[in-house]
């Protein structure tokens, strides 16, 4: 699996030499990949050349007007939403394909592609596409046709809330993504947690996540006690850049001081001592995070308990649910 978070494959580029000249010039490749890739983009509204179209648009090299050509192009996004709903079936009970699966796939690689140019993120937000992959995160199946399927969705995600944007911050919460990240943190494979991780994480870092996140018991209790479990399984099969995004969000999450005082009965011992001294050597960013998460940790101990507004509610009273 080789799906990676930030774009498609740059396995091939969109255009050939020019056959005109031996020399191309780089305008001219400019205008032919355009045209390229316009005539692929016609081709997703055609059902009949759409699984072609898709394959190829995924495996050609991404360039920067691809996302406003894919938004604006008529019916080009109901297209790609037309495929996205045609598998809802196959997800309960679960008999998504592989091959089912990867053109889906191709589908979500090209609204990851809108989700990340500046100029349609916010059209895609007010369109509420994200809405449509959330079904995606919300399966079990630990087989491969939905492990991609997830983790490709997590990659659209990923790209929204790679640029940091309070707007796309407050949609994402707004609409419940917190517990759909949970559930892949706690089932998914190795880089299927990272990118649901660095997700979290990215909300954490903006203050209305992390005031979303600390406004209530239940709500940190159930993100702590999945980053809890994590940090188990990872003394067992350590991932340095799982472990990185873990850390980041402990760190984060020590910000908050009601939080950080409950962090002093919930933080996994194994992150105090020198278990993961080893998977960290050659991450000093990393360890510094750690040695700060438990020196604020450690200092709140020594501070009057008071209720900051907007903070945590009866927060060592919940047991942790």
């Amino acid at each position: 699996m080789s799906i990676i978070p930030q774009s498609f494959s740059l396995n091939h580029p969109f255009i050939g030499p020019n056959p005109t000249s031996a020399t191309p010039n780089a305008n001219d490749n400019k205008d032919l990949r355009m045209a390229s890739a316009e005539q692929l983009v016609l081709e997703l509204s055609n059902p009949d050349l759409r699984e072609n179209a898709l394959l190829d648009l995924s495996k050609r090299e991404i360039f920067q007007d691809l996302a406003p050509l894919l938004w604006h192009s008529f019916g080009t996004i109901a297209a790609l939403l037309q495929e996205i709903v045609s598998i809802y079936p196959y997800l309960s009970p679960p008999t998504l394909t592989p091959g089912a699966s990867n053109r889906v796939c191709n589908a979500l690689a090209l609204l990851q592609c809108v989700a990340s140019h500046q100029d349609t993120r916010t059209l895609f937000l007010n369109a509420h596409i994200p809405l449509y992959l959330y079904p995606f995160l919300n399966t079990t199946s630990k087989t491969r046709p939905f492990e991609y399927l997830r983790l490709t969705s997590l990659g659209v995600i990923g790209a929204l809330v790679k640029v940091d944007d309070t707007e796309v911050i407050s949609f994402l919460l707004s609409t419940e993504i917190i517990p759909l990240c949970l559930r892949t943190m706690e089932m998914g494979s190795e880089l299927s947690k990272t990118v649901a991780t660095f997700i979290v994480q990215k909300i954490l870092l903006d203050d209305v996540g992390l005031h979303y996140i600390c406004a209530t018991a239940e709500r940190f209790f159930a993100v702590g006690r999945v980053l809890g479990t994590m940090v188990q399984s990872l003394a067992e099969q350590p991932s340095p850049r799982l472990l990185k995004h873990i850390i980041r969000c402990y760190l984060r999450l020590s910000d908050n001081l009601r939080a950080c005082e409950a962090l002093r009965n919930c933080l996994p011992e194994i992150l105090k001592d020198s278990t993961f001294t080893g998977c960290l050597r050659d991450d000093p960013v990393t360890k510094r995070w750690l040695q700060q998460l438990v020196h604020n940790v450690a200092a709140v101990g020594g501070m009057p308990a008071h209720q900051p507004a907007g903070g945590i509610e009866h927060m060592h009273g919940s047991g942790g649910h």
